[in-house]
Formats: structure tokens, sequence, C-alpha cells
């Protein structure tokens, strides 16, 4: 499909820059499939589900993947930014460099705290860059290794915030409570599962009370999730790999769940993304553990997921071209339409919307 059916204008100040407060008081569209949409809250949710539904949610744990170092050679250093993107070892990672013109293989990068224009020795560490292809993504082998690194990396890191909300203001230590779920467990995402940005133990509490279960898979975002579509055609685009991993007695749960009647709701394109690619032909959620690089578009069918809450999306993006996949382009173009004349707020940090599949009864 071309690209440019999934285009649509946002204004900027749309762009959530932090997110509601209390998070569960942000807003939520429902989209059914032949009714009028209805402007609610995250606390309605409860409501527009049934007892015996179960929601899935992604338990990965953002960690703080942006590093700021320096890159000396023959005598000259330059500064540099780097964005963890996929870890692929113990001390191994892949990234991405800005400006990544400044690095070649072999190169020794320092980071920590800066002071008067050097990297201090005291707290800092260092890596390797083993390779670099055409796009700027890089291999990085790090000194340090497992949960030494990933203390190094905690401490000198700063929240990954999306381009759109990095362009208008400095991440800071809000960011690191804001930009996390309540539940995250897992360390290994550079960006969150924002839909489940929403969720209090007030609202989990109103879920289990109306008989509604919980389920935990995990799938760690990678800053793929950010990268325009260049492509004109959908079917040129590839999608970046991604680790995910749907536990057996997670899988025959939610199997249990819809012998009895009851729906799976993805809460997230994440959850969504990893529930199908673990279901079979048959609609049957087995257990999963390695990569995914599924991509959807419209004519995609459906196994593993029956509703759908996620926030809203990027134009021409991968994640608008899932959502029209899942409700219908046209409905996803209005729902949207109708979201901005309303003033919602976008992305990240943005409301969501609560989607019923196309051609179904809400």
């Amino acid at each position: 499909m071309r690209v440019d059916l999934f285009d649509f204008d946002l204004p900027e100040e749309r762009i959530a820059l932090r997110p509601a407060e209390p998070r569960d008081a942000a807003r939520l569209l429902l989209v059914p499939p032949d009714e009028a949409f209805r402007d609610l809250t995250i606390g309605d949710l409860p409501d527009l589900l049934r007892p015996g539904d179960a929601i899935v949610l992604n338990d990965t744990r953002v960690v703080p993947a942006r590093l700021r170092g320096v890159r000396e050679r023959d005598g000259n250093v330059a500064r540099l930014e780097i964005l963890l993107h996929r870890r692929v070892g113990p001390e191994r990672w892949r990234a991405f460099a800005r400006p990544a013109k400044r690095l070649a293989p072999g190169d020794r990068l320092r980071f920590g705290a800066a002071t008067g224009g050097l990297v201090c020795e005291l707290g800092g560490f260092d890596a390797v860059v083993e390779d670099k292809d055409v796009n700027g993504d890089i291999g990085l082998r790090f000194e340090l290794s497992g949960p030494a690194l990933d203390e190094a990396v905690a401490a000198h890191g700063e929240v990954p915030l999306p381009p759109y909300i990095a362009g208008q203001r400095a991440a800071d230590d809000r960011d690191r409570r804001d930009y996390q779920t309540v539940y995250a467990q897992h360390d290994g995402a550079v960006a969150a599962p924002t839909a489940g940005l929403h969720f209090t133990d007030a609202l989990f509490a109103s879920l289990e009370k109306r008989g509604i279960s919980r389920h935990l898979v995990t799938l760690h975002v990678g800053a793929g999730t950010f990268l325009p579509v260049k492509a004109e055609d959908t079917g040129e685009h590839r999608m970046h790999a991604e680790w995910g991993s749907v536990g057996g007695d997670t899988a025959a749960a939610l199997n249990a769940v819809r012998d009895r009647g009851g729906r799976i709701v993805a809460i997230g394109t994440t959850s969504l993304r990893l529930l199908e690619s673990a279901a079979d032909q048959d609609h049957k959620i087995q257990g999963f553990d390695g990569w995914t690089e599924i991509f959807i578009t419209p004519g995609y069918r459906f196994r593993g997921v029956d509703l759908l809450m996620t926030n809203f999306h990027l134009p021409r993006s991968t994640l608008f071209m899932l959502v029209s996949a899942f409700a219908g382009l046209d409905r996803m173009q209005a729902a949207y339409a109708h979201a901005i004349a309303d003033r919602y707020r976008f992305y990240s940090y943005g409301d969501a919307c609560l989607l019923h599949p196309a051609g179904t009864g809400a």
C-alpha cells in the first residue's frame, strides 16, 4: 500500500510533553466499528470490558539508553551521543550514533561525567566500535559486562525520550518515573510501551473487581519504533527486530480465556505485535521466546487479539498502519480527525483510544 495513505496533519500543540496526573486521568476515545465515537477517560476502562475478559500488558522496563560521550583519535576529541537500541550480548549493544560520521570501527569511546571539556577517569566507562553500517547503526563492545554494565548505563544514561519530546525539552528526573510503567519488570527497552503508562494500582483494582484478569508478556521495544517509514510503499519497509517472550503458562491462560468466551485485550501495540507473533493459524497463542519483525498493515488477519487499547500515533508510522489494519483505515482517519478537533493529546505522553476490530459489534 502507498505510505501516503497513512498521512495526516497534526498541530504541534497536540503533542503531549508531560503525562496526565494522575496517570488514569488521561482521556480515552472509544472507537466502535459502527457507532459514534465516545469521549471518556482511562478510568472508564473497566466498564468498557466484560467480566471474563483479559488484559495483556508488556512488562519491559526502559533503560536510560541515551549516553553522551567522547571519541579521542590522534589527539582530537569529538563529542557524540549514543542511543542504545538492542542488546546482543553481556557486553555488546547495537546503537545509533549522532553524528555517526565521526565514528569508525576501532574507535574507543568514553562515557561518564564531563568536567572542563574532558571526561573524568572516575566513574567513566569505555566501549569500542566494532562495526558500522551505512545508516549509522554501530556495534559497541563495552569493557564492562552484565550487571556492571547495567549499573554504569543506569548511572550515566538519560531517559531516551522520543524525538518529538526531546526536540522541545530535555529529559529530567521526573521522566525517569513518568516514562516507565508501574508494573515494569525486565530491563531491555529503549522506548516505553506507552499505553501501559496510563495504568495505576487503583485502576488495576477496579479491573480485578470487575472480573478482568491481568497477564504479562515481555517485548523489549527498540529505537526502531521512532524511525520514519522512508519507503513510498509499505512492501518496501523493513522492521527492526525486537526480542519478546510469552510464557507457556501465560499462553495457556489466554487460550482458556477465549475458550470461556472472554476477549483478549492488548494494552498497546507492543503487546499486540508479540501476541500476533505467538499466535498460530488456529488462533491459539503459543509460548514464544525470540525475535520478531512482524509488520502489520491493512489486510492482515488478526489471530491473537480481540480488542486494542493504544495511544495516538505519528502520521506515516508503522503504528498508525497497525491500528488501521485493526480497526480500518477510514475509521482510524475519522477517529484521529475527531481526536485532533476535540483537543486530545497525542503520542507517548498523550491520551489513548480503545479500538474494536473492523466488522465486529461493540
